[in-house]
């Protein structure tokens, strides 16, 4: 039985603006109040964990004991299947020091054509989402989701955040960065994740 969560109020953990408002967006509904640990001025803790699932618990976990509060954290990232699972829990640093995603898609367009993979099938990608909730006391609760596309190029659309320009979702004929933020939040790897967390953890 997974422990519920009692409060109104929880902190987002994570200093990245795209994925605050998603989560606000996601949680607003059950009337839960979020504040970001860049809100709340928590330095980033160094993420050592070699999954998604380590890292987003490293995470919480910080946040969690730092606030005295619990915390909502999530590893995620683009794994490529030509490209051995890469970019994977190195999503935000292929990115480089400046957090720029235009450099990173760069980088995996240019990691694609050298491996020769310059068919749709040869494209296949998933992103990968693992959301943990925390308590200060050290309690995790982690549930991973899991959505599956193609690798586009040249990137298309200017919503969303990461690489959702050049992920073309499985039935889709187009990228997260052209959806509606709305069409995407309902269907995205942290949507399915939450939509595991929400009953498990919210009596909402």
């Amino acid at each position: 039985m997974a422990r519920k969560f009692e409060g109104t109020r929880l902190v987002v953990a994570t200093h990245n603006p795209g994925k605050v408002v998603e989560f606000a967006a996601l949680l607003a509904p059950l009337g839960i109040e979020t504040v970001s640990a860049g809100e709340l001025g928590l330095p980033e803790p160094e993420e050592t964990g070699v999954t998604f699932r380590e890292n987003a618990e490293i995470k919480a976990l910080a946040s969690a004991r730092a606030a005295e509060l619990p915390a909502l954290s999530d590893d995620s990232g683009l794994v490529v299947e030509a490209l051995n699972g890469d970019p994977g829990i190195y999503s935000a640093r292929w990115a480089g020091a400046t957090k720029d995603f235009n450099i990173a898609m760069q980088r995996v367009e240019e990691a694609l054509q050298a491996a020769g993979a310059t068919t749709p099938d040869a494209r296949r990608a998933h992103f990968v989402a693992a959301l943990t909730l925390a308590w200060p006391d050290g309690h995790c609760e982690t549930f991973e989701g899991i959505f599956e596309g193609t690798v586009v190029s040249p990137p298309r659309g200017n919503n969303g955040f990461g690489y959702d320009p050049m992920f073309l979702p499985d039935g889709y004929d187009i990228t997260c960065g052209e959806m509606d933020p709305d069409a995407k939040h309902a269907i995205s790897h942290r949507a399915r994740a939450l939509a595991q967390l929400l009953p498990a953890c919210f009596d909402r």
